[in-house]
């Protein structure tokens, strides 16, 4: 990726990604990381059913308040799996969502989460221009901290929209405030993804950017990140790639899912086309039982568990969940 800043002294597990970072100093007491030890960060996009981008030609923004909103429950079971787990994640919301749901905001934090951006309303970064863009970080920052009363460094673009269509994002970020990005996914897709970008993280424009998982087999990149992926493969094939991405990469293993991908009671959206259908309802019933297999298996993360991204990138200290618990 043209303009990304790579600190020199990378080791050579990361020849394949040059961009990639070894070492990150974080801005808080005990927030060093090195990138190159093996953390594991979950995370989770806040958005509602009729909020993905696959239903998005036969829903217009302007009626998604007609609809009966279900993310407040579907995130609460999230966090009741993590809490079953013992696990922490990364929250990435839609400022839509926090307008809607300021108890849901600031319950995440209670229960020793981070809170970070998706923006406002899931547009896409490349279909947006570079006011548009900054004006929509802004806002949905802005609307997130004062629903949770905490502070929100992260941002993820809707649909991992950043790519050569958008120089201007990583300005935009560190102007809006934000201090990390979690919004590459890194392979060849027919919606999103940038197959030529660093796989491991990244500083531009001031902003560390994290891509989403990903492993190199026999020379393709294939996903490792969760979402569909994860909820279209069988458990050890997805074990397996995370397993490779984990020894592949500088950085953290950073994986993803939706609340509405452990709905399966979701209503059915009739009208969008049968592509879109399949996609977004693919093994819905399952993917609960697959996650909860995931965050207790410690052939995947050694034992070191399922964390915050921001903890995972040195920029909280590892202690941060329970210093917000005890506050």
């Amino acid at each position: 990726m043209p303009g990304a800043e790579a600190p020199t002294g990378a080791s050579s597990r990361g020849a394949s990604t040059p961009d990639a970072p070894d070492e990150l100093t974080g801005g808080t007491t005990g927030g060093t990381t090195a990138l190159g030890d093996r953390r594991f960060a979950m995370t989770v996009d806040v958005e509602d059913y009729f909020q993905v981008w696959a239903f998005s030609g036969v829903i217009a923004r302007s009626s998604w308040d007609g609809f009966a909103r279900r993310v407040g429950d579907t995130t609460r079971r999230a966090l009741d799996m993590f809490d079953a787990a013992g696990a922490k994640a990364t929250f990435f919301a839609l400022g839509w969502v926090a307008e809607r749901e300021p108890r849901l905001m600031r319950e995440i934090v209670e229960r020793g989460h981070e809170l970070a951006s998706h923006g406002y309303d899931h547009a896409k970064a490349f279909d947006q221009t570079a006011d548009e863009f900054r004006a929509d970080v802004k806002k949905a920052k802005s609307i997130i901290e004062d629903a949770s009363g905490a502070a929100v460094n992260g941002y993820r673009a809707p649909g991992f929209s950043f790519d050569a269509r958008t120089p201007f994002a990583y300005e935009a970020l560190a102007a809006a405030g934000y201090a990390y990005s979690s919004s590459l996914h890194p392979i060849a897709h027919d919606h999103y993804g940038d197959p030529t970008a660093p796989r491991s993280p990244f500083r531009r424009d001031g902003v560390l950017e994290a891509p989403v998982a990903t492993a190199s087999i026999m020379g393709r990149r294939l996903s490792a990140a969760g979402g569909g992926w994860f909820r279209a493969s069988p458990y050890p094939a997805a074990r397996r790639l995370l397993a490779t991405a984990a020894r592949q990469l500088e950085g953290p293993v950073v994986f993803y899912f939706h609340p509405w991908e452990i709905d399966p009671e979701q209503p059915r959206i009739t009208s969008a086309p049968a592509k879109s259908r399949l996609r977004h309802y693919l093994n819905l019933g399952c993917m609960q039982t697959k996650l909860e297999r995931l965050l207790r298996d410690r052939g995947v993360h050694g034992g070191a568990g399922w964390g915050r991204l921001d903890v995972a990138l040195g920029l909280a200290p590892a202690d941060a969940a329970a210093a917000r618990r005890v506050a």
